[in-house]
């Protein structure tokens, strides 16, 4: 998604680099934040996050947060993978990078929305590639092109990397479908699938799909199936995405959640046009309920959780028990907002921004 693109990493990248530059910092007075940095700690506001995961690893009890790598940062000029650690969800260390993209890999642009899930005794990094020159058909011609995208699967022995992908010829979705954004889920059964958003850029109506995989996570083992579309939300109107060829519907950021009563919930993002002063389309986070409990659904789409132009939110629990959602606010120049989250059965409920630890430091 060009959109995507020019937003999500190269403002990132080049406000970055600015940022990072040495002989700016060596005509600077030391700021604490730049202290920071030296004893190898940073803060919230100051590391850049699109899409950001957690992954709370307990045997070491440390947070692990990936995101895109973003290269005046780790100064590894690929596209990839990086994370930061911490062991308080408040200090960071720097970012090191855990996965760069193959030479010759059939996609090599993207490197969005990584996240890492363990999984039989090894760690399983999911982020979305893509390839502009390999074109893709349209469901209506919508004034622009649509190219192979879709989401891979690399494996480690370590949530620190470095992972290798399981196969090398396509995304684990079909190859002929324009998806972003997997997500892995595990169902009742123990059978693994993968959560992907079907882009509006080649469907007009974004949808939710899931496909499932062999039990090695290598690939798909059966044929995709349809859970729901981003029109299907209530709050979404005509003016969500409007383009020159007619509205369109944003499906992004799935996440899959079991409920302390067995209910099934999908995190997931989108777009709605606000009526008050503020211009434009903006990003939302929202949510949505299996009335089956069970991943084909149906889907009941409830009130959004977070707007302020934040979305792509991930679950995670720490290591004192609290439900907690990371995401990123705004869109442009994100950075990562941490919410302290209450189970409530068939829902989710947010208790508080957890603005001590994504705040500045008094």
């Amino acid at each position: 998604m060009k959109l995507r693109v020019s937003i999500k990493y190269l403002g990132l990248a080049c406000a970055f680099a600015g940022m990072v530059s040495s002989g700016a910092l060596a005509q600077m007075p030391q700021t604490s934040a730049q202290a920071r940095k030296q004893a190898s700690e940073m803060l919230l506001p100051e590391m850049p996050l699109h899409d950001p995961f957690i992954l709370a690893y307990a045997p070491t009890k440390t947070y692990y947060l990936y995101t895109s790598n973003v290269q005046p940062l780790t100064q590894v000029k690929r596209v990839g993978t990086m994370v930061y650690t911490s062991k308080d969800l408040k200090h960071w260390t720097p970012p090191k990078v855990v996965f760069t993209v193959p030479e010759g890999f059939w996609a090599e642009q993207g490197g969005w929305a990584p996240e890492v899930h363990a999984y039989k005794g090894k760690f399983y990094l999911l982020t979305t590639l893509h390839n502009e020159k390999k074109t893709l058909p349209q469901e209506l011609p919508l004034g622009h092109e649509t190219y192979m995208r879709g989401t891979i699967i690399a494996v480690s022995d370590s949530p620190e990397g470095p992972f290798v992908p399981v196969k090398d010829d396509g995304p684990i979705p079909p190859a002929d479908f324009m998806t972003l954004d997997g997500t892995l889920y595990i169902d009742r059964a123990g059978k693994p699938w993968m959560v992907y958003a079907h882009e509006w850029l080649q469907v007009t109506d974004g949808t939710m799909e899931a496909v499932p995989l062999k039990d090695d996570l290598t690939a798909a083992s059966g044929a995709p199936i349809s859970l729901f579309k981003a029109s299907d939300a209530p709050w979404i109107d005509e003016q969500a995405m409007p383009t020159k060829a007619g509205s369109r519907y944003v499906t992004d950021g799935p996440e899959l959640f079991r409920t302390k009563d067995g209910h099934l919930l999908m995190l997931w993002s989108s777009y709605e046009h606000q009526s008050d002063n503020t211009p434009g389309s903006h990003y939302v986070q929202t949510v949505a309920r299996s009335a089956s409990g069970e991943l084909k659904g149906p889907w009941i789409q409830l009130q959004p959780l977070v707007r302020q132009d934040s979305g792509h939110g991930m679950l995670f629990q720490t290591f004192d028990g609290k439900l907690m959602m990371v995401l990123h606010r705004p869109f442009k120049g994100a950075r990562g907002k941490l919410y302290q989250m209450r189970d409530a059965g068939d829902h989710l409920e947010v208790e508080r921004e957890r603005i001590d630890l994504d705040g500045e430091k008094p």
